[in-house]
């Protein structure tokens, strides 16, 4: 019997562990895909990491600059997210780490609290590290993944051509030397265009060369690390003309070693300050991560989780406020050039760590003498890769509101700041949301000479109603929000027949639920009609439909007879009752 005990037991802690290891191993889809690892992708993985590495250098020492917190801080920034994510993300092809976006709007957050304080600055993008990564977690646990969906294409092509002018406005002075003050982007633009006399030559000339290079280099070969040759260009260009002596800024002296862990200290009051801007960054960065992912995985034929998408950024970012890190995202640039160059797992990721640490380590001298102008071009250079001018006129010839859409979002973005961007983007989204649902299309069906089935006779010459019925369709789901639209198109089809109409036939192939608003309007509507001497009645019925009327007590005033399941019984139906009444 002890034997017997002890075995059970045994088991039961075997059980236990196995399902401990079971719920990790769900947690952490990219372990998963790292114990699953072939050897065929090596050789693409080893290659895109060194270049993405060579890629990320330059661009994130200038994200840093962006962010406010600088150039040294942007390389720190992307340590802990890529160890993090390549165990916890659900993409094998993600880059993740520093990224324009949420680097323009954590410097617009902290700027007024830090007041030119680059010590205060770095400790309050810590703490806005740990407030997005708290705000994702929630996310999270509350499984909000389909947040993303709320901005809508047009209005984040808007948002991204927004940013992207403020980001230039943002680097006028590093390429100018002149000294701007402003932190706003009126106050920006006006400080420099009073102050062109003071443009240093040199760093104008030095920022003309990267930016020129770059822009040529990229359109030439797609896949080279261009970012790093330009700013080894302008490195070498200040060494061999002395510029640096002259006047040209360049990043200095970087602290030796890697990012030590500090705990994010701030005062309460400012906590609160920055957790309304935590929120924004948190919308905009997972929006770009979770849009971002799904196209690569679309291209290669895999699925991402957009809810582990959510633990995944939450988790990098809190990485990032324990390592004097800030707010992160993912980088679309970064993804692209190791996608083409082969990557297929993180792996490639892990590359680009080791590269990097190599860097900070035993090549700090030369990171030393970057140009800070070089920097300022390459930021430039990202923004204008951000404007997407032929979505801007897809948009236009699709449909002009949606290009008017992503006009006026631009325009928010660029009048206000970008916490009030982030709302007006997310607001015009669902506002055109409930604009498509309170107004849709709707349709009257008849029969078309030579043509099988039913057709909306407003697309089709010559297309008649069947004598004496009326079939009707509306085109969304029926809620509060649309029901008096519904009500009065669904009687304006009846009154537009010549002949006397003895059915109304809604057709209900769009309308996959209805809330208690609109169980009373077609209760209403069967009323109407029934005082008008019209049997009311419904066709195409699905299943989670049919059960929604009967818990209602409209299938019983409607008659379960004069349910259909297609819309050739419901005809048939009618024909049978007119062939009956003669």
């Amino acid at each position: 019997m002890a034997k017997s005990n002890r075995g059970a037991k045994s088991n039961h802690v075997t059980n236990i562990t196995q399902r401990g290891w079971q719920t990790a191993r769900s947690r952490l889809p990219g372990l998963n895909r790292l114990l699953a690892y072939q050897r065929a992708w090596l050789r693409g993985d080893l290659l895109a990491g060194v270049t993405v590495a060579a890629y990320l250098i330059p661009q994130c020492m200038a994200y840093g600059e962006l962010a406010g917190v600088g150039s040294v801080a942007g390389l720190w920034a992307i340590l802990p997210p890529m160890l993090i994510y390549a165990l916890l993300g659900s993409s094998p092809q993600l880059s993740i780490g520093p990224e324009s976006t949420t680097a323009v709007m954590t410097a617009a957050a902290i700027a007024p609290l830090a007041m030119g304080n680059s010590a205060t600055g770095a400790a309050l993008a810590a703490v806005m590290a740990l407030l997005v990564g708290g705000v994702c977690l929630v996310g999270y646990g509350a499984r909000l993944g389909f947040l993303a969906n709320l901005l809508s294409k047009p209005i984040l092509v808007g948002y991204m051509a927004g940013v992207a002018l403020i980001m230039i406005v943002s680097q006028l002075g590093k390429v100018t030397g002149i000294k701007i003050e402003a932190d706003s982007l009126l106050g920006t633009l006006q400080e420099f265009v009073t102050h062109l006399h003071q443009v240093h030559l040199p760093t104008l000339a030095v920022a003309t060369v990267v930016l020129a290079f770059l822009i040529t280099v990229q359109r030439r070969f797609r896949q080279a690390p261009v970012p790093l040759l330009g700013v080894l260009l302008a490195t070498a260009i200040v060494a061999i003309f002395q510029l640096d002596r002259q006047g040209v800024a360049v990043v200095g002296q970087i602290p030796a070693g890697l990012p030590h862990f500090s705990w994010p200290q701030l005062m309460a009051e400012d906590w609160v300050t920055l957790l309304a801007s935590a929120v924004g960054i948190a919308i905009v960065g997972y929006s770009d991560t979770v849009l971002t992912a799904r196209a690569f995985a679309t291209r290669n034929h895999y699925k991402i989780d957009a809810n582990q998408e959510l633990l995944a950024l939450g988790m990098a970012n809190l990485g990032n406020a324990f390592f004097q890190g800030f707010p992160i995202s993912s980088s679309g640039s970064r993804t692209l050039i190791g996608d083409t160059l082969g990557s297929r797992s993180q792996i490639f990721a892990l590359v680009a760590f080791s590269v990097l640490v190599t860097v900070l380590l035993f090549f700090r001298p030369i990171l030393a003498l970057f140009p800070k102008a070089a920097l300022g071009a390459i930021v430039i250079f990202a923004a204008l890769r951000l404007i997407d001018f032929p979505e801007f006129r897809r948009l236009a010839h699709f449909r002009r509101t949606e290009l008017v859409l992503a006009l006026i979002t631009t325009v928010g973005v660029l009048l206000t700041d970008l916490l009030v961007g982030v709302g007006v983007a997310v607001a015009l989204s669902v506002i055109d949301l409930f604009a498509r649902i309170a107004r849709p299309h709707d349709a009257i069906l008849g029969q078309v000479e030579g043509l099988a089935g039913l057709h909306d006779i407003d697309d089709w010459e010559g297309a008649k109603t069947i004598p004496g019925l009326v079939i009707y369709r509306y085109d969304a789901p029926l809620c509060f929000a649309n029901v008096e639209n519904f009500k009065r198109r669904a009687l304006a089809a009846v009154e537009a027949e010549a002949t006397p109409v003895q059915w109304f036939v809604l057709n209900t192939e769009a309308i996959v639920e209805v809330d208690i608003t609109a169980v009373d309007a077609l209760t209403e509507l069967h009323e109407e009609l029934q005082g008008k001497n019209i049997r009311f009645t419904m066709a195409r019925v699905k299943q989670d439909l049919y059960a929604q009327l009967r818990r209602s007590g409209l299938l019983a005033l409607i008659g379960a007879d004069y349910i259909f399941p297609t819309m050739h019984t419901a005809i048939e139906k009618f024909h049978q009752q007119q062939d009956l009444h003669g």
